[in-house]
């Protein structure tokens, strides 16, 4: 390829991602924008964001209101409403199950966060080994404080949430189930700072588990990402190896429900009691 051509190339990436950036800078706060705003909010010229406008305009990525500001375009809701983006959580997650699954070889389950405030397993994709973690309770509400899952969901609610599930009895499900509240209280805010929860038999005799919590378009906890391994073959450095794991997948899904780190660190501050919920 000739200077030239790598110069337009380069061009062209570039103003590819200018126009992401102008993108970014709508949301629910900022449905429009004006010329200078969006100018601002992506350090570029407003000559440069004027032109890059009026391509994107022409492509229908973004309109012209009447007051001469600018809103996403109907490209963009005729996209998301044609049937080409996952619109259930178990649509987003599963293809990632399935590739995480094929990487590690051990089990991989959907919880979904129910109104009633309980957990259930809403799908699995199985370890191919023979001795592996098979969901039979699939369906069955699970109480938050019950397993790694639970625990990476209730970790991510709001302050209050947590507390009406540690203002209450623990039922001990196994001889390891955590029961005390300041020692959960204090798992919740590890889940927190690393990203994911771990358990060790505390549901399920002989079974380790790393979880992570997925999040949808309003930084809201909806759901987990669990890994579920016999003890036996999950010591110490792989929990950590596969909680890291686990967490940058669950990330994954959540952005495919919308959601994103803004929204996410605003949930954070909601579950340590440092926002107050609206």
């Amino acid at each position: 390829m000739t200077d030239q051509g790598n110069g337009a190339a380069r061009g062209g990436v570039q103003s590819i991602d200018r126009a992401v950036a102008i993108l970014r800078c709508f949301d629910a706060r900022h449905p429009t924008l004006g010329i200078s705003e969006i100018a601002r909010a992506t350090g570029l010229s407003t000559t440069t964001t004027h032109r890059l406008l009026a391509a994107m305009q022409a492509n229908r990525l973004v309109r012209q209101t009447s007051d001469r500001r600018y809103g996403l375009g109907p490209l963009m809701v005729q996209l998301a409403r044609s049937g080409a983006l996952p619109t259930t959580l178990r649509d987003a997650a599963l293809p990632v199950m399935t590739a995480l699954r094929d990487e590690v070889d051990e089990t991989v389950a959907l919880h979904e966060l129910l109104p009633s405030g309980e957990r259930v397993v809403v799908d699995q994709v199985e370890s191919h080994q023979e001795l592996r973690r098979t969901y039979t309770d699939i369906g069955v509400p699970i109480p938050l404080p019950h397993g790694a899952p639970g625990k990476a969901i209730l970790s991510m609610l709001p302050l209050d949430r947590q507390e009406r599930w540690l203002s209450r009895p623990i039922q001990a499900v196994t001889p390891h189930t955590v029961t005390d509240p300041e020692a959960l209280r204090a798992e919740l805010a590890e889940a927190r700072a690393r990203g994911w929860a771990g358990s060790n038999a505390e549901r399920t005799s002989g079974i380790r588990a790393v979880a992570a919590p997925i999040f949808d378009h309003t930084g809201s906890v909806v759901g987990a990402l669990g890994l579920s391994v016999p003890a036996v073959r999950m010591d110490d450095v792989r929990a950590e190896q596969l909680g890291a794991r686990v967490r940058d997948c669950a990330w994954q899904v959540s952005e495919v429900m919308g959601a994103t780190t803004v929204a996410v660190r605003t949930a954070v501050e909601r579950a340590e009691g440092r926002v107050t919920t609206r």
